[in-house]
């Protein structure tokens, strides 16, 4: 039985738009924030590094997973036979060539990963700087952090190909209910317990995202206890200006716990689905709206720094602003 998103041409038309949308969309603001942050010095700080991090991350989904899956569903309408990589078409025996989706499945799975560990390591870099203020140049430094991004990405990719190296039950093909190039039950493989290898993926993330959440309110009671302080002395010249932590930690610290929020409400859906999986459901209709609101959140940053960073804010007009005034110089 089809679902929803596949029995007719409209609807097939209207997914392939929305497919379109959001790549231009996530690879779009994710260059203005890449540009914004590579051309202004004031954010070639660790936090500035993380942020790039994450951009490229989002930024490596817009170009290579949200278009392999416009190419395949337009390419499916025009010619109505399904290619290769097609869901099961990729498993049905031995010696087949190639499969794209080998490639553009873990760059999904790996960039997922690789977002969450960034998160946490933003939400690490600003608690340091909220519980100790005098120690955060000492403790988070540019190259400690640049080797926490190297690890990051190494660790996501690896842990992306942990079910095709240490099972032989998987594959990765193109699924018709979420249009994307996903992890597949090889057929020919007896069901035994490896295929909970799988669970691997929700546990990694959900105990990075709930260290993130626990860091934050960690972090947000000792606002909350400078800030009754504060109200205590009544003067703010008798509380050290050292001992607290500055205003942009903490809008920072905001921000990165609005990020921490949508990307846990973004990435539930898919856990859900992967524990349903491994369980033996398949919820067709609903594994496309989970995989497609996690890609969706690649372009929610920029809109989040745009709105409670200042600083971003103030790099985005001037980089616009000088685009503007060169434009007519060329002609």
């Amino acid at each position: 039985m089809c679902s929803w998103c596949c029995c007719s041409l409209l609807n097939r038309t209207l997914v392939i738009a929305f497919m379109v949308i959001l790549a231009c969309a996530v690879v779009v603001g994710n260059i203005i924030t890449l540009t914004v942050f590579l051309r202004s010095r004031q954010f070639r700080t660790p936090q500035g590094y993380l942020k790039v991090s994450l951009a490229l991350a989002d930024v490596m989904v817009g170009l290579l997973v949200v278009p392999f899956s416009v190419y395949t569903e337009i390419a499916l309408m025009l010619s109505g036979t399904p290619p290769i990589w097609y869901q099961g078409y990729s498993t049905t025996g031995g010696g087949e060539p190639w499969q794209p989706c080998n490639l553009i499945g873990l760059v999904f799975a790996g960039c997922t990963f690789v977002s969450i560990s960034t998160i946490f390591f933003l939400t690490v870099e600003r608690s340091v700087a909220i519980l100790k203020p005098l120690h955060k140049e000492s403790v988070i430094t540019r190259r400690r952090t640049s080797l926490l991004i190297f690890c990051s990405w190494v660790a996501g990719f690896l842990l992306a190909t942990a079910p095709l190296l240490f099972s032989d039950q998987f594959a990765l093909e193109y699924n018709e209910c979420s249009r994307m190039c996903n992890y597949a039950f090889v057929p020919k493989a007896s069901r035994n317990p490896s295929w909970s290898i799988l669970l691997l993926f929700p546990a990694f993330d959900f105990t990075m995202l709930g260290g993130t959440l626990v860091v934050n309110v960690l972090s947000f009671s000792t606002i909350r206890r400078y800030s009754r302080k504060r109200k205590f002395l009544a003067e703010m010249e008798k509380f050290p200006g050292s001992l607290r932590p500055s205003s942009s930690d903490i809008k920072a610290a905001k921000t990165i716990t609005i990020l921490t929020l949508i990307f846990t409400a973004s990435f539930s859906p898919i856990a859900a689905f992967v524990v349903g999986n491994v369980i033996g459901y398949r919820w067709c209709n609903f594994s496309f709206f989970a995989f497609w609101m996690l890609a969706s959140n690649s372009c929610c940053n920029v809109i989040i720094y745009s709105v409670r960073d200042q600083r971003f804010r103030k790099g985005l007009h001037q980089l616009f602003h000088k685009t503007l005034h060169t434009l007519p110089e060329k002609n």
